[in-house]
């Protein structure tokens, strides 16, 4: 779910991702797990600890390379896949001195059944499957000893398909294969998301069983070492790798650690499905701008108080009277992971009331570099800040 696929627009200017983060690269060493969510983020979010902040916008590059990547141009015979080859994809986007290798392209495919008339439309209208991502294997040694581990990344895009778009507006929950319905508290989904991770065509797998075949192979390959898998996406790539990350943590038998990095998502599915996410161990840092409404659909919002299940549903907004019939639709849903909340009226750098520019992941990028706490929420601010305290304690020696 995405408003803008265009990634030329950059509030800095030309300014890259690797200069827009303020520190250089630490070494994480023993406490790598820390900042891949062992603890929750405890204590590295508010301030924002600067190397998490190195981190996440490293993990936002990987998130740049799959829009960059990918063919926009519907005129073109390669529409809608990679523009470049496995071999030559990481150093044709920037990510060459990464120290990672791509190893698996990763397509998904639209399960919403098209009427005859779609055979006539062009064909951009009528793409099923379309390239969304990838996977790559941090090999390099001097970066496996900085990060303690190996990482393994998974990818993904925004929406950019016409299906795509239909996927994202069958907003309703569904069930998890396997689990009965609403009423018995089974975890569900939004239906589109499912079945953008789920579908699959005579000629194309789907994205589930790609993914799981993939990670099984890189499990068997470094079963003898430390192990990270760190799912990225923005917008509908951000449900993706919610989806992805429960998957991988209910399949598997003791999986490693496996992080959640959120840009901009919309909300996947009810408070089962969250329960099942803390159960399952998969840590979730979902990174929200306040002013981007993308975070804000689809369906009704759990009270953020009710954090447990079995507690009545407290739907905000919504009167006693309606609470028992919400209960039983397929529209109320749970935000889930750990919350880094960002506003786009903090950065002097940013028009507006613009809702591309609130969505666009080089806003995202951007607002996280400038970040420093709640009480500072951006750096340009800081010496403002700064100086109003220097006044305010002047005065109390006055």
């Amino acid at each position: 779910m995405s408003l803008t696929v265009s990634n030329s627009w950059n509030p800095l200017g030309s300014e890259s991702v690797q200069s827009r983060v303020a520190t250089r690269p630490a070494k994480l060493g023993d406490k790598w797990k820390e900042y891949q969510g062992s603890n929750n983020w405890e204590g590295l979010l508010d301030p924002l600890d600067d190397d998490l902040r190195s981190e996440i916008l490293r993990y936002g590059e990987f998130v740049e390379a799959a829009y960059h990547c990918f063919e926009f141009d519907t005129s073109s015979p390669d529409y809608a896949t990679c523009r470049h080859s496995r071999n030559s994809m990481m150093s044709q986007c920037g990510l060459g001195g990464s120290g990672y290798r791509m190893t698996r392209n990763l397509r998904a495919t639209c399960g919403v059944r098209l009427p005859r008339w779609i055979e006539r439309a062009p064909r951009w209208v009528s793409t099923q499957s379309s390239w969304i991502g990838y996977v790559a294997v941090c090999n390099d040694r001097e970066e496996i000893a900085r990060l303690g581990r190996r990482d393994v990344v998974i990818s993904y895009r925004g929406t950019a398909t016409c299906l795509e778009w239909i996927e994202n507006l069958r907003a309703t929950l569904t069930c998890l294969h396997g689990h009965m319905g609403p009423k018995d508290g089974s975890p569900m989904v939004e239906s589109g998301f499912l079945s953008l991770y789920t579908s699959q065509t005579a000629t194309c797998p789907s994205l589930r069983d790609t993914v799981k075949e993939e990670v099984k192979r890189i499990l068997q390959s470094y079963s003898d070492e430390p192990l990270s898998i760190t799912i990225v996406g923005h917008s509908l790539g951000a449900a993706l790798a919610t989806l992805t990350a429960y998957d991988i943590t209910t399949t598997f038998d003791n999986p490693p650690l496996v992080t959640v990095v959120s840009f901009g998502g919309p909300r996947v599915g009810n408070r089962s499905f969250r329960s099942q996410l803390d159960k399952s161990g998969t840590k979730i840092l979902r990174i929200v701008n306040s002013d981007d409404l993308i975070t804000k659909v689809p369906g009704f919002v759990i009270d953020n108080n009710d954090m447990a299940d079995g507690k009545p549903v407290q739907v905000a907004g919504l009167p006693s009277w309606l609470q028992k019939h919400v209960e039983d639709t397929r529209w109320v849903y749970a935000d889930v992971g750990r919350e880094l909340r960002l506003s786009s009226r903090e950065s002097p750098y940013l028009s507006k009331g613009n809702i591309a520019t609130c969505h666009d992941l080089k806003t995202y990028l951007h607002l996280i570099n400038g970040f420093v706490s709640s009480k500072c929420p951006f750096r340009a601010t800081a010496k403002r800040v700064l100086e109003r305290r220097h006044e305010e304690e002047q005065l109390q020696f006055k």
